[in-house]
């Protein structure tokens, strides 16, 4: 679980960074990311959405979110979250491509779209 300094919560929030359209798209996981921080001391806060229309079943649902969440998790603990701490907030969206996937893939799909960015 990730820390609450670096969550995203606000409904608010997560409609003004999908408002500027800043995205990238890989193996069913969307990345979208908000403005560039202009104070580097600042949190990168991340949230992790797994809509109803992806799948019917809760369960499918939120182990998408748990597998999407924990490969970020380790990415930050190796500090090999790249440029993406430059901004300010980072939204992930699973899709029902991303349903069947393992850990490893969804680990290197985060991985590739952190590095994309």
């Amino acid at each position: 679980m990730l820390k609450k300094q670096y969550r995203l919560k606000n409904k608010k929030a997560f409609n003004a960074i999908y408002k500027l359209r800043n995205s990238t798209h890989k193996g069913g996981v969307s990345l979208f990311a908000g403005i560039k921080k202009k104070d580097t001391e600042q949190p990168t806060r991340v949230g992790f959405v797994v809509s109803k229309k992806t799948h019917k079943r809760a369960v499918k649902r939120n182990r998408l979110r748990r597998l999407m969440r924990e490969s970020y998790r380790l990415l930050q603990k190796e500090n090999a979250l790249g440029c993406s701490q430059e901004y300010m907030s980072l939204i992930f969206v699973g899709t029902e491509h991303a349903l069947g996937k393992s850990f490893l893939e969804i680990q290197n799909i985060i991985d590739e779209l952190l590095k994309r960015l």
